[in-house]
């Protein structure tokens, strides 16, 4: 067998404390053809995942790199975090909840092994998720078409393994809002999926608030495409012109009939109405200036609190 790490299994975790263990043994038993590694990242974790994650690094020391931050980021954040501290020549994106079965793992990485792409995405056969993230799954995807010019047929599941050198210029990135399918679009199109079995969840509940589903839907939107801005330059104009046109005709109107009385109804809707198309283009144009300055002041992805690998255990 090859010295090298072929592939590093990145596992961003959270309220998994009646899973984790279980699933780096799954892991390590179907992936025993391969020499592997296991980058545990636990997005501070309120239960016990703590002490789950210390057991089976205690009892995997070679084989596991386990990083706790110190305060919530979220996935994609956790996720740059274990990317960040990989050595395979492959990374693979697996959620902690069994979902994704580590037999489905072996056949991504066996396809991605076997052809020349770059990514290779697990698509779905039937999703098992909560209606409410499905829901805002089939907009992102749609979104994205449109956004980042994604292929129609490619979808973007959680589930993925990318090539090193993809993994290379993807963790340039180091702005605090990354969104993990928007940067492998900027670098490559050498993309394809396979379908997949995704489970149903068993045990425990999902980290995906609504709050989460919106922020990371409005990460896509504002962070990765300037298109929104562009959607609403020519709405401007459009309604600049709308407006320009009924003005004239009102003017024409009060001409040919001087009698004819003002519309008072008419101009307050045309108030409230222009009102709340400025106040929602000024407020994209604070999402877009908000994120600019935190990328200016160099907000981190995420912070480190503890990493344990098998060289060292250092505190930061």
């Amino acid at each position: 067998m090859e010295d090298k790490i072929i592939v590093s299994i990145i596992i961003p975790t959270y309220k998994s404390q009646d899973v984790i263990f279980r699933l780096c043994e799954e892991i390590f038993k179907v992936l025993k053809d391969y020499k592997n590694e296991i980058i545990i990242v636990n997005d501070c974790s309120p239960d016990n995942t703590h002490a789950e994650c210390l057991k089976i690094f205690n009892k995997y020391p070679d084989q596991i790199t386990y990083i706790k931050l110190r305060k919530n980021v979220g996935e994609h954040n956790s996720i740059m975090a274990g990317i960040n501290n990989s050595n395979g020549e492959w990374s693979l994106i697996i959620d902690d909840d069994f979902q994704n079965s580590p037999s489905e793992a072996l056949k991504l990485i066996n396809y991605a092994l076997n052809n020349t792409y770059d990514v290779v995405y697990g698509d779905y056969k039937k999703k098992k998720h909560f209606f409410l993230r499905n829901f805002f799954s089939k907009i992102n995807d749609k979104s994205a078409n449109f956004l980042l010019r994604k292929s129609k047929g490619l979808y973007l599941s959680s589930f993925k393994i990318i090539n090193k050198k993809i993994i290379k210029e993807i963790i340039k990135y180091k702005g605090p809002f990354p969104y993990l399918d928007g940067l492998i679009l900027n670098y490559t199109s050498n993309i394809n999926s396979i379908k997949t079995e995704h489970n149903k969840r068993n045990t425990g509940s999902s980290g995906y608030t609504y709050k989460k589903l919106l922020s990371l839907y409005g990460n896509l939107i504002t962070n990765f495409s300037t298109v929104p801005i562009h959607i609403f330059s020519i709405a401007g104009l459009f309604i600049v012109l709308i407006s320009g046109i009924y003005g004239i005709a009102t003017i024409i109107e009060k001409i040919i009939d001087p009698t004819l009385p003002v519309g008072y109804s008419s101009i307050i809707l045309a108030i409230i109405f222009f009102s709340g198309i400025q106040l929602l283009f000024l407020g994209l144009i604070g999402e877009y200036v908000g994120k600019i300055l935190k990328n200016v002041n160099n907000e981190p992805q995420y912070s480190i609190e503890l990493i344990k690998k098998e060289t060292s255990e250092n505190k930061y």
